[in-house]
């Protein structure tokens, strides 16, 4: 039976911070690497051996998934990189303080951008936007499916094509595999494999640095998940 594991970063420095992160490359703070020790421990405790792992372009699920496999036994394995496991991309409210975005924008208004399913947050600024496309990472890109900025939705739309080339194809061969990302590419993710609505989606909420374990069948459909 195939195995999916759903690891979402452990604490960041903005998230200590409440600051808006999306694809700002920040790292982990003590608490979150802590939190993700802490995961690679559970998984050696119940014999969980991984064969294949995803994570995103960042440095916080880069450290996360370094952490859990060192601390389990497993920093052997083969880790693929994508830039569709980021985050959603924040836009102009990345670096902002969630509480002065509340006081410039309104309750509402930053509610909408966070909670709703299909709402942008407004774009990021030229300076922003030039240095985003000079960062090496996302060179490879073409600039024309590089976010601005993104809802929810267009998290799932980059996400679940990914998930159908390449996370899907290691389950299809039996392979239990961890996916260390971050919490709304894995709403996403949690999206389509659970078929959430979009109205419920939204107030979903996952744990951060805890092994969500996904027991599939070979049509790869949930029969079971808890947490570690």
């Amino acid at each position: 039976m195939p195995k999916l594991i759903l690891c979402r970063h452990g604490q960041s420095d903005w998230n200590a911070k409440n600051l808006f992160t999306g694809w700002a490359d920040v790292d982990l703070s003590d608490q979150g690497r802590e939190e993700a020790i802490e995961s690679g421990r559970k998984l050696k405790e119940q014999g969980i051996e991984i064969d294949y792992v995803f994570t995103s372009l960042l440095k916080r699920a880069i450290n996360t998934t370094y952490h859990l496999l060192a601390e389990s036994d497993q920093l052997f394995l083969p880790v693929e990189k994508s830039w569709r496991l980021n985050e959603r991309h924040y836009g102009g409210l990345q670096g902002l303080n969630k509480d002065d975005a509340r006081e410039e924008f309104g309750e509402e208004q930053v509610h909408i951008w966070r909670r709703s399913y299909d709402t942008a947050p407004p774009e990021q600024s030229e300076e922003q936007r030039n240095d985003y496309l000079k960062d090496r990472r996302y060179q490879h890109l073409d600039r024309r499916v590089m976010p601005e900025s993104e809802s929810l939705k267009d998290t799932l739309e980059r996400v679940i094509p990914y998930w159908s080339d390449q996370i899907s194809q290691q389950l299809l061969a039996d392979k239990t595999v961890l996916v260390s990302a971050h919490g709304n590419s894995l709403r996403a993710l949690i999206k389509y494999l659970e078929d959430v609505s979009d109205e419920d989606i939204v107030g979903y909420e996952i744990k951060t640095g805890k092994p969500l374990i996904y027991e599939l069948d070979d049509e790869l459909k949930v029969q079971d998940k808890y947490y570690l």
